[in-house]
């Protein structure tokens, strides 16, 4: 196994609760005319070729259609400024699809790469908030979303959905601006999943 990498991931885009695109596999349109998403990731437990990445982030950023199988995708990467040149190579390499695995198959879709850039990135995550900042470009808080009608409090889950987990806790954003890569965006109160997520190849 060359690369692996375990922790946590959330998402927030500006359609609106639930998201089609990522429940459909990219094969229904969002409720916008574009799709504009940023996903975060904190790496709980990773080693890339040898190459040690535990405690380190990556966000993603995307401007896409709103059928985004139709491609021609603007996406930016965002590397954890904490990492050595070693580690932000081995994860630019999983994250820009190189080494395979789940980024690989968006890899046909990016019709323009926007960039990569170091930056400080600051990631929480509580079990049911979620929450990053990244420098001045991004600050984006979600919620899970808890049916008043469920008195298990286990919070609404969407099941068979394959990237970037197979199971995804649906929320919304609570604080949501995006402001990088020539993107700007305010997606408060739409859309968010958030999974533990477990890739490798």
């Amino acid at each position: 196994m060359a690369w692996q990498l375990e922790g946590t991931y959330f998402e927030n885009c500006n359609c609106n609760m639930i998201c089609p695109c990522s429940t459909s596999g990219l094969t229904e349109p969002g409720t916008r005319d574009r799709c504009n998403v940023m996903l975060a990731f904190h790496v709980d437990r990773g080693d890339v070729n040898g190459v040690d990445v535990s405690g380190l982030n990556v966000a993603v950023v995307a401007d896409a259609p709103a059928l985004m199988s139709d491609g021609g995708w603007r996406m930016g990467v965002l590397m954890d400024s904490a990492a050595s040149q070693e580690q932000a190579d081995a994860l630019g390499a999983v994250f820009g699809g190189q080494l395979g695995g789940p980024m690989e198959g968006l890899g046909p879709l990016v019709g323009e790469m926007l960039g990569i850039e170091s930056r400080a990135i600051t990631y929480a995550n509580d079990g049911r908030e979620h929450s990053v900042q990244i420098d001045d470009a991004i600050n984006v808080k979600v919620e899970d979303f808890v049916s008043p009608l469920d008195a298990t409090g286990a919070g609404v889950k969407v099941s068979g959905v394959g990237f970037p987990a197979d199971t995804l806790a649906a929320g919304h954003a609570t604080a949501s601006t995006v402001e990088i890569f020539g993107l700007s965006w305010d997606n408060t109160g739409k859309n968010s999943f958030s999974a533990p997520f477990a890739w490798s190849a």
